[in-house]
């Protein structure tokens, strides 16, 4: 079904950023409770150390690094949405480049932020900084994070420039505009800074596409760089900028059913958005399981004595449940959903996108903790708590506190910005208008 020609006035009417109802008052207040609760746990962390988490001399990561390499994945997503798709001249992509940049910019954040929590001492990542020695991968994800923030937030904040003259015209929004007023009173739109903002958004999306490659690439070696059984793979690198596309791709399918059904966005995420985020979703994930394949095959064949006790622990030991339901729930099952037409409408990418999302979480989970608890040389004579590891109710609740961050940052991002470029759309209805004319 063709998409319905809209006026301007209807554009600019449908795209502004909402007053948040009950739903969402209820919804805001929820996540900031998740916070305050991760908070006081952080507290308690700093007060009494490390000994609150479950983590020991084997597992001395745990759920803090897998939501780090979590966020990290899900970060990649604006480097597909708007990079990759922008440069290949796809202008269906419009509706979500948005949706997808605020996405990367607050997991990245929040990777960020769960780095300094499992330091234990926040203050020793001013030595870091300041005796780093580029030797270690630690130093290279560092620098390779910091250059993708900023890359990432300059692509969510250039393309909203053209924006900022409608929303300034908005006065009755007195607490907002002088926000608004600092962000972008510069902008005039006229012909010469929107010929530099295209380029200005050309070259930074050719830059970070190399750079989103870099940190999957860095953040993959932070493991296989480390001599244990699970993580001695040269197929790592590969493995994790693929499951970073695919969890990426499940994110923005969530957002996209979300922003679609509770801001009435029927006719700027349409049907057709679906379906192709949907085979994209399908593409990305072949290629995720062929290096999930590719990951555990080799290994399981040559069985070499130290990785035969990991692999058995994930294949039929104590985490097989968990990982077959993060291989199958995660992975196969939605491919299968999606290959269909009708699983690419909207409820069904939905649900899918929710079940790729959390198999993601759980998939880092599993790159961490049995990795951990199966070393080279195992340490004798230990408390058997050593041997063992599932994170104390302090780790929970940062690690859920950072999940609910993460939501925060997106959920006041809406409020105050439009979640769709307002002036993008408005061009390439005037497009679409004049085509018609012609025709």
């Amino acid at each position: 079904m063709a998409q319905p020609l809209l006026t301007d006035e209807r554009i600019i009417s449908d795209l502004l950023p909402q007053k948040f109802g009950t739903r969402g008052m209820l919804w805001t207040a929820l996540l900031m409770a998740i916070c305050l609760l991760g908070i006081f746990a952080y507290y308690r962390q700093l007060r009494y150390g490390l000994i609150v988490t479950s983590m020991r001399d084997y597992a001395s990561w745990g759920i803090y690094i897998s939501n780090f390499v979590f966020f990290v994945a899900i970060s990649l997503v604006g480097s597909l949405i708007t990079a990759i798709l922008r440069l290949s001249g796809v202008h269906w992509s419009t509706p979500l480049t948005r949706i997808a940049e605020i996405i990367a910019v607050a997991a990245i954040t929040f990777a960020s932020i769960i780095i300094i929590v499992d330091m234990g001492r926040p203050d020793r990542f001013y030595f870091l900084i300041l005796y780093g020695r580029l030797q270690s991968p630690i130093i290279w994800d560092v620098i390779v994070i910091s250059t993708y923030f900023f890359i990432s937030l300059l692509l969510l904040y250039i393309p909203l420039l053209p924006d900022m003259k409608i929303l300034l015209a908005g006065k009755e929004r007195k607490g907002i505009y002088k926000l608004y007023s600092f962000l972008g009173s510069f902008w005039v739109g006229n012909h010469m800074q929107y010929r530099i903002s295209k380029k200005a958004i050309n070259m930074l999306c050719i830059m970070i596409i190399p750079v989103a490659f870099c940190i999957h690439t860095v953040t993959s070696w932070l493991f296989a760089t480390t001599y244990r059984p699970g993580w001695d793979s040269t197929n790592f690198g590969a493995y994790f900028i693929s499951g970073a596309f695919l969890v990426g791709s499940g994110a923005v399918n969530i957002a996209m059913y979300v922003f679609r059904k509770y801001y009435k966005l029927e006719n700027y995420i349409t049907n057709e958005h679906f379906n192709k985020m949907g085979k994209i979703t399908i593409m990305l994930g072949m290629v995720y399981l062929y290096f999930n394949v590719n990951e555990y095959l080799v290994p399981y064949f040559k069985m070499k004595k130290p990785e035969e006790a990991f692999l058995n622990d994930l294949f039929v030991g104590g985490y097989a449940p968990l990982f077959w339901s993060a291989i199958l729930g995660g992975m196969v099952i939605p491919m299968i959903v999606l290959l269909f037409p009708k699983g690419r409408s909207p409820l069904p990418m939905f649900i899918c996108g929710i079940m790729i999302v959390v198999g993601a979480w759980f998939k880092r989970y599993l790159i961490v903790t049995p990795t951990l608890l199966h070393p080279f040389l195992p340490i004798f004579d230990v408390p058997a708590s050593y041997k063992h590891y599932f994170p104390s109710w302090e780790e929970w609740s940062i690690a859920s506190g950072s999940l609910a961050g993460v939501l925060l940052v997106i959920t006041f991002f809406v409020r105050i910005f439009p979640i769709i470029p307002i002036q993008e759309t408005l061009r390439e209805q005037h497009e679409k208008t004049d085509h018609q004319q012609l025709h």
